[in-house]
């Protein structure tokens, strides 16, 4: 069985949370079912029974489900793995003489960082249905620490094109140093410099990281950076 991939390459460490607004606790569950398939689901879970702990779990699981390379209609996770084993047994029965690995489905997160404000949670998931290699994949999911609802780009940064300047400016800082003299013209696809979708908070400052295949070929795997918070605070509507 193929292992998931480090969520992140830096070490995170937990913001303590000071409101006197009673803060999300966290723990992590499985979902554990007797699959044909390779299928874990491991992921984080708000405890308790408030609107907030609701609003946090109901949007941690969409967000699971959306980051599936054939997500479902519906909000039910484990539904969506039971799926994934049908599929998976529907096919091994239409081509039973096609000698194939079986099929692997790996999903984890990762609360990677919490204060009054925000939570940010990475989600990992890697597919396998046969072919050369799986996919995998990383997302980030920010939360508004208040009400649960999910914060886009727009709503944590402003001034886009200043941080896009300034990003570029780390970009290129966090190739200095790499063992094959890779330079921003080895990414991007002869693209100009753009900004991830992929965009958290950690207690160091905010990463930046870009998938599999989104800036560079499989085998580069992902590329992130840091940005500190000294340097990028003045671009942050929240923080």
């Amino acid at each position: 069985m193929k292992h998931i991939t480090p969520i992140i390459a830096l070490l995170f460490v937990l913001n303590s949370c000071t409101s006197e607004t009673k803060p999300a606790k966290f723990e992590t569950i499985s979902i554990e079912e007797p699959f044909e398939a390779e299928i874990s689901a491991t992921y984080s879970k708000a405890k308790g029974n408030t609107e907030l702990s609701k609003a946090i779990n109901a949007n941690v699981e969409s967000a699971i489900i959306k980051t599936l390379s054939k997500p479902k209609n519906t909000d039910n996770l484990k539904d969506v793995l039971k799926a994934f084993n049908t599929e998976y047994l529907s096919f091994k029965n239409e081509f039973s003489e096609v000698s194939e690995p079986v099929w692997e489905l790996h999903i984890e997160t990762e609360l990677t960082y919490q204060s009054d404000n925000v939570i940010t949670i990475a989600i990992s998931n890697y597919e396998f249905k046969g072919g050369a290699h799986g996919n995998d994949q990383i997302q980030f999911l920010n939360l508004d620490a208040i009400t649960g609802k999910v914060l886009s780009n727009d709503e944590i940064i402003t001034d886009k094109e200043n941080f896009k300047i300034l990003a570029k400016e780390y970009f290129v800082k966090s190739l200095d140093n790499n063992k094959d003299n890779l330079t921003i013209e080895d990414f991007f696809f002869g693209k100009p410099f753009h900004l991830p979708e992929n965009i958290g908070f950690s207690s160091d400052g905010l990463i930046l990281l870009y998938n599999v295949y989104e800036v560079a070929s499989y085998d580069r795997g992902y590329t992130e950076f840091l940005l500190p918070y000294d340097t990028v605070q003045p671009y942050l509507k929240i923080n």
